[in-house]
């Protein structure tokens, strides 16, 4: 992977965001931090091979996203009938049931929401690897800086095993391999987030529209 560039322009400056203190900014080499002068608060760093590794998870969530919506995400066995469920299914069935607003909801932010997130880090981060900037990428890197606090992988994950445990008392509940990859979905997400580093997200895409 090409090195962090340099920005065209500058001086570039970063604040501290516990004391507010103006630094100078330079990009870093690999595996390096910039930190405060005054109190020592990470300003911010190149985090090694960040650019591959967003794009290596949230590949692999696309691939895990197709396991969570073909195949059974829990069986239920009660009084002799067992009902296989999956994300859409789900979703469907809420529709179905008078509740459109919740299954759309459920669609929404546990089905378009992780796979519109995954493609579009891959869009913006893959073309990167190589110095080259996909069409309209800075619209949709601010598009997914947006977005990002409406991925809800967590909270309905959540969910599921709090209704779980009540419906255990009701009926025999399988895990199918849809929950466990939709598991495997919420860290492979919250590993590609992670791996972002912001500044040189910004810096690679302003020297590759160049």
């Amino acid at each position: 992977m090409h090195p962090w560039p340099q920005p065209p322009g500058g001086p570039h400056y970063s604040a501290c965001h516990l004391c507010d203190t103006l630094h100078e900014a330079a990009p870093l080499a690999e595996g390096v931090a910039a930190r405060c002068r005054g109190c020592g608060a990470v300003l911010y760093q190149n985090r090694p091979a960040s650019l591959a590794r967003v794009t290596s998870f949230s590949i692999a969530a696309l691939v895990l996203m197709f396991v969570v919506n073909w195949f059974p995400f829990l069986t239920m066995d009660a009084a002799g009938i067992r009902t296989t469920l999956n994300l859409a299914s789900g979703a469907k069935a809420l529709i179905a049931e008078g509740s459109p607003l919740l299954g759309m909801a459920l669609a929404l932010f546990t089905i378009v929401t992780p796979l519109a997130l995954a493609g579009g880090l891959i869009y913006v981060c893959a073309p990167l690897l190589f110095g080259r900037i996909a069409p309209g990428a800075v619209h949709v890197a601010k598009w997914l800086n947006k977005t990002e606090p409406w991925n809800m992988i967590e909270v309905f994950l959540l969910g599921v095993l709090v209704s779980l445990l009540k419906l255990n008392k009701l009926a025999d509940v399988h895990f199918g391999p849809g929950f466990w990859a939709f598991g495997a979905v919420m860290l492979c997400m919250a590993a590609a987030v992670a791996g972002i580093d912001r500044d040189e997200l910004w810096d690679r895409l302003e020297v590759a529209k160049q």
